[in-house]
């Protein structure tokens, strides 16, 4: 007998944590998951941010929470997964998307930001999952890991962007979920990622301004950025039992570009 689409897509005694939590994409997310009954756990590095976010959801109806973390240090990483479990029990998904970005023509590139774009981008995503799948879904043998990656991880940038770490750091993150998903599918551990086009966030912003928002949203086939809710249907497929047997996969939300650009 198969089950009801409202039932594969409620997350109704779920516990969701999600980095980056505090605006932008992962604050998105956070509806989405919370709005089809998951409880949310927010974190970011800003306690602030993260109280007005944890405001929002919880005026939506949402079960909100936060905590503090720098997902760039190991110690605050494995924090927030021991600390998520202890105040709301275990974790059944897992959404890797805190981020950095740094811009600098290849020759010029400080490495320091490169330490600092890969040490959150990619090393951060496999602390936090390691944690995270030790304490909680492991023993459970089930769980859900979304990776935020990017288009920037599959195909070379327009030479204007010089985002060479950003670009390095998200091709690493989509070989990530293709091995973690591999090896993790014995444990009953779905992951996969999402490569998102450009969206008018804090970190995207400066960038967009500088190449023209109008003359970037005319090279994508639906002639738009995106926006608040595109991200929100991916995001519940993967982490409900709609999506159970979708893993390793990545899946672009462009617009379109991907497909003018390429993929490699």
């Amino acid at each position: 007998m198969s089950t009801s689409i409202k039932k594969l897509f409620d997350l109704t005694g779920k516990t969701a944590l999600i980095t980056g939590g505090s605006r932008g994409l992962g604050l998105q997310m956070a509806h989405a998951l919370g709005e089809a009954g998951a409880r949310i756990m927010l974190s970011s590095r800003k306690a602030e941010d993260l109280e007005q976010a944890a405001a929002e959801l919880q005026a939506a109806g949402i079960d909100a929470r936060w905590v503090a973390a720098d997902c760039s240090k190991e110690e605050d990483t494995r924090r927030l997964a021991d600390e998520t479990m202890e105040r709301i029990g275990a974790i059944d998904i897992l959404v890797n998307n805190a981020g950095a970005s740094w811009g600098s023509p290849a020759e010029d590139h400080p490495v320091a930001a490169w330490d600092k774009v890969m040490n959150l981008n990619v090393r951060g995503y496999f602390i936090l999952a390691q944690q995270v799948a030790r304490i909680a879904m492991i023993p459970k043998k089930r769980g859900s890991i979304i990776n935020i990656a990017s288009i920037a991880g599959l195909n070379g940038n327009p030479p204007e962007m010089q985002t060479l770490a950003y670009n390095t750091s998200k091709t690493a993150v989509i070989g990530f979920t293709h091995t973690l998903a591999a090896e993790w599918g014995k444990y009953g551990i779905n992951v996969n990622a999402i490569c998102p086009g450009f969206f008018m966030t804090k970190m995207a912003a400066g960038l967009i301004a500088s190449l023209g928002e109008e003359k970037m949203a005319a090279k994508a086939p639906l002639g738009r950025l995106g926006d608040n809710d595109d991200l929100k249907g991916i995001a519940l497929l993967y982490a409900s039992e709609a999506g159970k047997h979708i893993t390793g996969q990545w899946l672009a939300v462009d617009g379109g570009v991907s497909v003018v650009l390429g993929a490699a």
